[in-house]
């Protein structure tokens, strides 16, 4: 085999089944078809046959993306293991992303970044998984992504030498400074060699000399969201349904090209840190709101776009070997850089009058001389009016007579043969109608060429059937579709005209690709501009279409009048709104109340609002403040959670495990309903220590609880702050029975709901004396382990001078308020602090 080995693990049990194929082309290997972007190639590859080569992407994808990335990975051995290199590569889009990092026991980093990238292919080392020997990663991997192919290559490929080198050959000089980056980053490189001569081999085309684009990714310049709380926050995927789009990326996703939704879905599961790069978005997205011509002009354009990577991805490879799906994937590929290129100009019109620092940014690169440089090589060759267009005989027509007249004799003569035949076709079809009276038209399809369509009812016909003349006869409702062996003669007849033409036309093509090679890498440059656009666009759409305000970003988060982007899209209404606030001195809030009362969908609320600012959306609120967030964990709770079992309770270790271990104190941290997989008393005890240790932190947290135990930790902790969402009870029309009303209204202290259980059970059919002795025991069981904790004034005082200290830190960071504001403000804060622990006798509330 071209590699050696080539195995695909499959997961069967707890084993690992390893399947290898002695070679590539020999008796195990199963045609599958065309290799996403192989120019139409088909290509065998080996495959385990239970596994097929079914690929689905293991997270979300948009409307625009298909899987086509494949990813290599490989981990440091011996005292190394745990440092990870990935490379990866997109079949659509030249552009190769490096990674290294130091990962811990769980490799969470290593499946968030592999969840972001949706794979089509995994490539590891087949040391990783040896019979008997299989790695942590590898088992993880496998266990994360059952529905990704997986191949196996020899060690010996995973060479960090021979990958410095194939990117000093393929890196386009504009990304040259990624050598300095990689060059001592050994892992990122092995997995480099490795992916590209696979791809390479896959795609039986090399890529050209510094065509490729070339970036090394960190993990410090985007915030981490593990998969789980992707999943859990319904940011690209909907969990009832994934091909809903009640999600994140659907309430935000109003992008034109694949480039743009691509984009966006990448932002979402990796929002920015930098400040100063997000308001430079939200300063883009402010101008558009307010520039409607600007808008309007530049969403004009943008849409106009294609796929301007994958064109690019096309474009810099170089085939094997010459076919004629290769001719015409060239050419057709070459139309579509003509259409772009003319929209160059547009976009920069469209731009011409903007005024953020962005925007002029982009009106200054696309003044590029480059661009102009292509379009006029390409136009000295190719005609005026092709374009592109849709319908597939008119692309072929397009494709036919794309090269300019008097360039190549024979391409002349070919063109005069083919156009011929069409006419030969269409003049035979007419003579059929004739000949039959019937209504037959000329008709075309890329899989059947040129056929005979007519719209008829079958009692107008002789006999009601066709000619016998007719074969290959098709019916949808009252429309025929047929053949004539005659037509199939010309059909052949065309297409073989058509290779004549498609081979002439390509060598042409080639020499002008060869010609404009030196000039096409500021195509990366406009495929940036045109995602990052119909990104922003997109966010300015969607403020159009609701009340979202710009947020700030300071040390503290505080959300006035907050709602949930996905339930207002599914309510088709505004939800009840709510406000937060959270600071160094109160960071730490647990939110108490009964079931369907609206925790779960605030704690959300919170958690897509802090994303959508990150990625530089606008939000949605009344006033919205920020403090950046480096990581997004969050263990919201299912409805399943509530049965008590194994499994449940495993999920959650892990979960609130894991959030242990990575948070830091730039963490937002949600956790809903931890410990209902376990007993009582147990869950009591895990949610307690949870809390403890997280409190140790300064980590802006937000816990869920029933557990009405844990809301007396505020008495020993002063940054604890306690919220309950309000429920009102309502006399059922008979009189004799209470029902619970939500306001989904969240207010200040713990909620004074009791047994709702016992509430709920009241206004079911169940048996009153079942229901009187059930709060019986109830109240002696919570006389008997219920004991609340006192406050006494000298915790009282600590608090105060706690919260006042914290009050003053912000004020001296944040404020802008003149002398004599800031006189009245301190003034006032004085006052609160001495009345917070000069009435005792009171509750917290009424303090």
């Amino acid at each position: 085999s071209y590699f050696g080995d080539k195995s695909s693990c499959v997961e069967n049990g707890n084993t690992l089944n390893l399947t290898s194929s002695s070679s590539v082309r020999g008796l195990n290997s199963t045609c599958i078809g065309k290799t996403p972007l192989s120019s139409g190639r088909s290509v065998c590859r080996s495959h385990t046959p239970l596994m097929g080569y079914s690929v689905t992407s293991s997270s979300a994808v948009s409307a625009h993306t298909v899987a086509s990335v494949i990813v290599a990975v490989v981990e440091g051995r011996g005292l190394a293991r745990g440092e990870v290199g990935m490379a990866s590569i997109d079949l659509k889009n030249p552009e190769m992303i490096l990674s290294q990092f130091a990962d811990n026991t769980t490799y969470a980093k290593v499946i968030t970044k592999l969840k972001i990238l949706t794979p089509l292919e995994i490539i590891m080392s087949n040391t990783a998984c040896d019979a008997g020997n299989t790695t942590k990663l590898f088992s993880l991997i496998t266990e994360h992504f059952k529905n990704v192919t997986f191949t196996t290559v020899q060690r010996k490929y995973f060479n960090e030498t021979k990958g410095l080198e194939y990117i000093e050959q393929l890196c386009a000089s504009e990304f040259s400074t990624v050598f300095m980056e990689v060059q001592s980053k050994y892992y990122c490189l092995a997995a480099a060699a490795a992916l590209l001569k696979y791809v390479e081999f896959i795609q039986n085309a090399v890529y050209a000399p510094k065509s490729l684009k070339v970036r090394f990714q960190g993990s410090e310049k985007t915030a981490m969201i593990d998969s789980s709380s992707a999943q859990n926050l319904e940011l690209v995927i909907n969990n009832r349904d994934s091909r809903n789009g009640h999600t994140l990326l659907g309430v935000l996703n109003y992008t034109k090209t694949p480039g743009g939704s691509r984009r966006l879905r990448s932002n979402i599961l990796e929002p920015l840190v930098d400040a100063e790069t997000i308001n430079t978005r939200l300063d883009c997205v402010q101008e558009l709101l307010q520039d409607e011509e600007l808008f309007f002009g530049l969403q004009a354009v943008i849409s106009k776009f294609l796929d301007t990577e994958q064109l690019l991805s096309v474009l810099v490879q170089i085939p094997k070997q010459d076919t004629v799906k290769t001719a015409e994937s060239k050419i057709t590929n070459l139309i579509y850089l003509k259409h772009t290129l003319e929209l160059v100009e547009p976009l920069k019109a469209a731009l011409r009058s903007c005024n953020t620092q962005l925007l002029k940014a982009y009106y200054n690169s696309l003044e590029d001389t480059r661009f102009g440089i292509i379009l006029e090589k390409i136009t000295t060759v190719i005609n005026d009016d092709t374009r592109y267009t849709k319908g597939c005989l008119s692309m072929r027509t397009q494709k036919c007579y794309a090269v300019k007249p008097n360039i190549n004799e024979f391409l002349d003569i070919a063109r005069r043969t083919y156009t011929e035949i069409v006419d030969d076709i269409a003049g035979m079809i007419t003579q059929l109608a004739e000949k039959y009276s019937l209504p037959m038209k000329t008709s075309f399809s890329s899989a059947r060429g040129f056929f005979i369509q007519m719209n008829a009812d079958c009692s107008t016909l002789p006999n009601g059937q066709l000619p016998s003349e007719f074969t290959k006869i098709t019916k949808m409702k009252n429309t025929y579709s047929f053949t004539s062996a005659d037509l199939i003669k010309m059909n052949e007849r065309c297409q073989e005209s058509l290779r004549e033409i498609y081979h002439m036309t390509y060598l042409i093509v080639c020499k002008l690709l060869n010609e404009i090679y030196e000039h096409i890498h500021c195509l990366y440059k406009l495929s940036d501009i045109v995602s990052m656009l119909d990104m922003l666009l997109s966010f300015a759409h969607a403020c159009t279409l609701s009340d979202y305000v710009r947020p700030e970003f300071t040390d503290t988060l505080a959300i006035k009048q907050g709602w949930h982007p996905i339930l207002e899209k599914i309510a088709m209404e505004k939800p009840v709104s709510n406000n937060t606030y959270l600071t160094e001195g109160n960071n730490f809030v647990i939110i108490t109340g009964p079931n369907m009362s609206g925790k779960s969908t605030y704690l959300k609320q919170i958690a897509l609002c802090q994303i959508m600012a990150q990625i530089g959306s606008y939000v949605p609120a009344e006033y919205c403040s920020f403090r950046i967030a480096e990581q997004i964990f969050t263990r919201i709770g299912m409805d399943d959670d509530i049965e008590t079992n194994a499994s449940t309770f495993m999920k959650e270790m892990k979960e609130i495990t894991y959030i242990i271990q990575n948070a830091n104190d730039k963490s937002l941290i949600i956790i809903d309903e931890l410990g209902r997989g376990t007993s009582a008393e147990e869950g009591i005890g895990i949610c307690y220590a949870a809390c403890e240790y997280l409190l140790n932190i300064k980590a802006f947290t937000l816990f869920a609880t029933h557990f009405l135990e844990l809301c007396h930790i505020d008495a020993l902790y002063p940054n604890v702050e306690n919220y309950h969402f309000e429920v009102q009870h309502v006399r059922s029309s008979a009189g004799n029975k209470e029902k619970i009303a939500y306001t989904y209204t969240l207010s200040k202290g713990y909620t004074e709901e009791k047994n709702y259980g016992l509430k709920a059970a009241e206004v079911s059919s169940l048996p009153s004396s079942i229901i009187l002795d059930a709060k019986e025991i109830t109240n002696h069981i919570a006389k008997q382990i219920l004991h609340r904790q006192k406050s006494t004034p000298e915790m009282m005082k600590e608090r105060a001078t706690y919260q006042l200290a914290t009050r003053l830190v912000q004020t001296a960071r944040n404020s802008r308020l003149d002398p004599d504001g800031l006189r009245v403000y301190l003034k006032g804060l004085r006052k609160k602090y001495e009345a917070s622990f000069s009435t005792p006798g009171k509750d917290d509330e009424q303090r």
